[in-house]
């Protein structure tokens, strides 16, 4: 079984201005009209969707893989050798969510997979 990419997220310190870099660069139309200033990319022909926004702890990339079972992929890449750097969180109506770090620092998003 193979688990897809199914969203990405860039970070940095002023969300709003790589939102406008990304929405210059690729021509991206980002909605950032909620009470996160969550920039949401939607997917375009062949691609995923994903987001843009600021953190205060961490700057870079981010994919998300979709799982059936958040719990059991969190300690499936424990035993692997990775760590678990965000335990499972919901943000309600919108994603149920957690971060690895593989045994190589890559920080990796794993997303409750709805179907």
């Amino acid at each position: 079984m193979s688990y897809p990419v199914v969203h990405f997220e860039i970070l940095g310190k002023n969300g709003k201005a790589l939102q406008e870099y990304y929405a210059n660069l690729f021509g991206w139309k980002i909605n950032a009209d909620n009470p996160m200033e969550y920039g949401l990319v939607a997917a375009g022909p062949g691609g995923i969707g994903g987001g843009i926004s600021s953190s205060e702890n961490a700057t870079g990339t981010c994919i998300y893989v979709a799982v059936p079972d958040l719990q059991a992929a969190l300690d499936k890449a424990v035993a692997l050798g990775g760590k678990v750097v965000h335990p499972i969180e919901e943000i309600p109506g919108m994603v149920t969510f957690a971060q690895i770090q593989d045994p190589q620092g890559n920080v990796i998003g794993l997303v409750k997979d709805s179907m």
